[in-house]
């Protein structure tokens, strides 16, 4: 029997696909412009900056995914890490604070979610107010400084500690959320009813999936992943600025989009945002080790965003037909 051959279209479907060839591209760009680039040193560094964006475009992609989107992330990111630092330095349990900060976030995303799905606002509008009440609360308390921690705390090794060399927990912590998310959407019930109630929410209505649920539920899963994200940070520098995470909702979106995920919802790929945050980790990095000006990192990125947001439209226009 003649094994048939795997056409373009094939590929196409692949939602990972642009995002791996963009690595690739990259990778062999940089890889000739600084001999640098390669060691083993820069690609641990690489792999830490992508871990701490990735866990965050993890729980982002899969919100845009269901049909919303949370620009609150970036706030939420340096809340968690307040509060954590802010209870540690009163005296409190680190276990305790570290779960109380994370509980607040889970509030946030229910607070954006509920208010989103209860009132009709565009989530865009909600979670943008969001972002702002957080960022001023954070300047509000901090006066504008950084809160260091006071003590020694152990289990801070476990969440952005070295590993080896230049590997951090951080990484392991992205490998770990990345699989968990990938099973969830793409192997269960739930990552089913995420993809349906993005890709035609009155259909996904009328087949009985409760579609509010499931939005409510990423918003948490989004508003945690960037508290989570948020104290790996801290774990690193074992200090928080009220500018954490300053602009990263806007990065956590365009890893996802460089993944493959739409901004119209119903596809996308929490592999493909893992990849994407990676990809732009990686552009940062390579660019100052080119000795490239700091702020062309933000011009190649929207240039990126862009192409890959215009790709992702004609690759799923062109399989849908």
């Amino acid at each position: 029997m003649k094994k048939e051959k795997l056409t373009l279209p094939d590929f196409l479907r692949i939602k990972e696909f642009g995002a791996v060839v963009g690595v690739i591209v990259f990778l062999v760009l940089f890889s000739f412009l600084s001999n640098r680039f390669l060691t083993a040193e820069n690609v641990f560094n690489t792999l830490t900056m992508a871990a701490e964006l990735g866990i965050i475009s993890i729980g982002v992609a899969m919100l845009i995914i269901s049909g919303e989107f949370d620009l609150s992330v970036g706030s939420v990111f340096a809340v968690a890490p307040m509060i954590f630092a802010t209870m540690v330095n009163a005296g409190y349990n680190p276990y305790l604070s570290l779960v109380v900060s994370l509980t607040v976030c889970a509030g946030i995303g229910l607070v954006n979610g509920t208010v989103t799905l209860k009132t009709g606002i565009p989530s865009f509008i909600t979670t943008l107010g969001m972002m702002m009440f957080w960022r001023g609360i954070l300047l509000a308390v901090t006066g504008g400084f950084p809160i260091i921690l006071s003590r020694k705390v152990s289990m801070l090794q476990y969440l952005g500690g070295r590993v080896y060399g230049g590997l951090r927990y951080s990484a392991i912590w992205f490998i770990i959320f990345g699989f968990v998310f990938w099973f969830v959407l793409e192997k269960t019930r739930f990552g089913n009813w995420v993809f349906a109630t993005g890709g035609n929410l009155g259909a996904a209505r009328a087949l009985g999936i409760g579609t509010t649920r499931v939005k409510l539920v990423n918003f948490i899963f989004s508003s945690v992943l960037a508290g989570f994200a948020g104290l790996t940070t801290f774990a690193r520098f074992m200090l928080v600025d009220p500018t954490f995470g300053q602009e990263l909702e806007l990065e956590a979106i365009a890893s996802a989009v460089m993944g493959g995920t739409l901004l119209t919802g119903g596809y996308g790929s929490v592999i493909g945002a893992c990849i994407g945050a990676f990809m732009i980790s990686m552009v940062r990095n390579g660019l100052v080790l080119a000795g490239a000006p700091a702020y062309w990192y933000r011009a190649f990125i929207g240039v990126i965003l862009i192409v890959a947001a215009v790709i992702n439209a004609r690759i799923r226009k062109k399989v849908a037909g």
